[in-house]
Formats: C-alpha cells, structure tokens, sequence
C-alpha cells in the first residue's frame, strides 16, 4: 500500500491493503490508458507526432516540469498552494546567469547559487504563511509577484544569453536523451520514495489529512510545512537550471504561467487538493499527459486559445474526477 493514499484516519475508515493496493493499481492503469490513447489520437492526427524526433523533443521539454510538479505534490498534499513557482524558475535562472556573466562564477558555483535562491524563496514563503497562519495562496501569491520583480531587476529586464555555461544539462546523453531528463527521473524516484518510505513522508500525508491530529500525536506540523515550501523553491530553481540549459539564456519572462501547467499535471495525476492524498509517480504520469498534450496540439495547428481552453478543460475535469472518487472512497 502507498502511503501516499493513506492518512492518519482510525484503524476502522482505514481501507483494507488489497482494496489500497487494487484502488492504487487502477489509478495507474487509467493515467497510462489515457496517456496511450492521446498519443494515439495525435498519432493519426499528424504524421509526424509518432517519430523519434517529436517524442524526444517532448522527453527534453519536461525536465523543468516534473521537478517542480514533484515539489508541488508535497505542497498539495499538506494541503497547500504555491503560485510562485514560475515566477522562482525565473529568479532562480536570473541569478546563475548574472553569477556566470557579471561576477564569473563557475557554472557549478553559478548553479548552486540558483538553488539557494529558490531555497530561499520557497522557505520565505512557507515561513510567512506559518508564522502568520496566512493561506499559502495569498502569501505565495505575493511572492509570484515579487520574486517575478526580482527577476526583472537581475537581468535588467532582458534576456541573459548564457551560451553553454550550463550546457551539460541540456547536452545529449543516452539515446539523444538529455541529463536533465534523467535527472527530473531520479527527483521523481526520490520523491516518491520520500513520500511513501519516510517518517518526512507520513508527517507530510498526516498534515494533509488531519493536521490537528498530528498536534495531538506530538507532531508539530510547523517545520514540515516550512520544508516542503523550502523542497518546492529549490525544485523549482532547479527547474530554472534545467531551462535555462535548454534555452541557452534566461529569460526574465520565463515561467509564465507555469504554475498553472504544474499544478494541473499534480491534479491530473491525481493528486487531492484537499490533502492528504498523492503520488510523484502519478504525477510524472500527468506531466507526461500535459506535454503531450500540448505537443500535439501544437502538431495540428490548433490556435493559442485553443490550446488554452482545452487545457482547462482537462484540469477541470481531473477535478471533478477527483471529487467523485472521493466522494466513493470517502
């Protein structure tokens, strides 16, 4: 059983293993179906959607995705939102471009410096909504705002062209595959592992689930909320990395938006909003949905607001998938 799918319910509204065990394996098997079929559906579409050249273009597109919807499957399932994970990707980048252009770090140095400052950013932002008990919506809200300012400042409001300083995230690797695409793999391995083999991993669930509970357990709910906005900054910096890789610049626009295309892939992949219920691997599965989605679209022809009125469709109807499951289970 997952704990991911669990919580800190009484022994009696516990489901039992193989009912867990059955619930979980269908929620997979649902993600890769709807997964096969959409690339089928574009497949037909387009001649070109089903070639080497389109599906590792789309394996090196999502590296900065899936590190951060991992990241925002923690926050989701403490019941928590983070709007400025967009905003963090472009400070993030901002600042390791400026490391290596203006104050000639190495692009190791460079790179740590991004990831201190998505650090930062995600821990400021737990640490206001904790110590003021503010929704996290709000708070992260402003920090998509002012961390986006930042950006904006740090490269003077245009693009830094970086060149390959960190090109060996974005270099060819195994099968024309990236290193960072492999990397977003091991952050996703990790993830999961941490959420459903750690004691971090049921703190985070139990929150999600019952965060009085824990209080009445001993557990102070406090520093782990602070830790998975701080995990989320970092993760999102180092999608900042990886993007600015690809990119070979950064972009102070970049990240736009972003946030939305993260946390859709997190409710996709099933995740709760409510809390206390998720998982990295099926997440992975719904960035996997998105960047399909979006690729063939793109392949079709379909127009921006096209693309964008689908797209929300299929949030909204992972939601709603998501309540009625709920609502069946619960």
């Amino acid at each position: 059983m997952n704990p991911s799918t669990s919580s800190s319910r009484s022994a009696g509204d516990m489901p039992a293993p193989r009912s867990a065990w059955r619930q979980e394996l269908g929620t997979y098997l649902g993600l890769l179906v709807v997964l096969a079929a959409m690339m089928a559906l574009f497949g037909s579409l387009s001649e070109y959607f089903l070639t080497r050249e389109t599906l590792l273009s789309i394996a090196n597109e999502i590296p900065a995705l899936a590190v951060m919807a991992v990241g925002m499957t923690f926050v989701l399932i403490i019941a928590g939102i983070d709007l400025s994970v967009g905003s963090v990707l472009a400070l993030s980048a901002a600042i390791s471009a400026a490391a290596v252009l203006q104050w000639h770090f190495n692009p190791w140095g460079a790179a740590a410096l991004g990831l201190l400052v998505g650090l930062a950013c995600g821990a400021a932002t737990g640490g206001i909504a904790v110590a003021w008990q503010l929704p996290s919506f709000i708070v992260s809200l402003g920090m998509l705002e002012a961390v986006r300012g930042a950006a904006y400042l740090v490269t003077d409001s245009r693009t830094q062209y970086v060149g390959d300083a960190m090109g060996a995230l974005a270099a060819p690797w195994v099968g024309g595959l990236s290193a960072a695409f492999f990397i977003a793999l091991l952050v996703v391995a990790l993830g999961q592992l941490v959420l459903s083999r750690t004691v971090f991993g049921r703190y985070v669930v139990g929150i999600g689930t019952n965060e009085e509970a824990m209080r009445l357990a001993g557990v102070d709910p406090r520093p782990i909320r602070i830790a998975v906005f701080a995990l989320t900054g970092l993760l999102a910096g180092l999608g900042g990395l990886m993007q600015s890789a690809r990119l070979e610049a950064a972009d102070p626009n970049a990240g736009l938006g972003m946030e939305l295309q993260v946390i859709a892939a997190v409710v996709i992949g099933g995740t709760s909003l409510m809390g206390g219920r998720g998982s990295v691997v099926n997440t992975f599965f719904g960035v996997l949905i998105i960047a399909v989605l979006e690729a063939g679209l793109a392949q079709i022809g379909a127009s921006e607001p096209s693309k964008r009125i689908i797209t929300g469709a299929v949030i909204v109807v992972a939601v709603i998938v998501d309540t009625v499951r709920q609502r069946r289970t619960g």
